[in-house]
């Protein structure tokens, strides 16, 4: 099992989602709204939000746990739909999962997903 997680430009995850609910059997998506910097600092972001001196861009934060074999289509997704090709278009992160477990039920592993 994978995490992908993915942060990307407010205005661009409802066209990410729209895409990503076209894949047959994704188990979900969670979404944060967050905001950070990146190497820029922030400096000449349009969007920027300022916090006790300190320049911050908003951006989504989307979350998804999945089988190995579903990571390269999510990825692709999210790549496409989130891409406008300017700085600040965001990053997609791939990490392992060792394992999930379900509170509800106590499933574990890819049936808890």
């Amino acid at each position: 099992m994978k995490e992908i997680k993915a942060i990307i430009r407010p205005f661009k995850l409802l066209e990410v989602t729209e895409e990503l609910q076209r894949i047959a059997g994704l188990p979900g998506v969670t979404i944060s709204e967050i905001k950070g910097f990146g190497k820029g600092r922030a400096k000449n972001a349009e969007d920027k939000v300022t916090y006790e001196m300190v320049e911050f861009i908003p951006r989504i934060q989307l979350e998804v746990v999945v089988d190995d074999e579903m990571v390269a289509e999510v990825v692709n997704v999210i790549q496409k739909y989130a891409h406008t090709g300017n700085t600040g278009d965001g990053k997609i992160f791939v990490s392992t999962i060792d394992d999930v477990i379900k509170i509800r039920t106590n499933e574990r592993g890819s049936t808890a997903i």
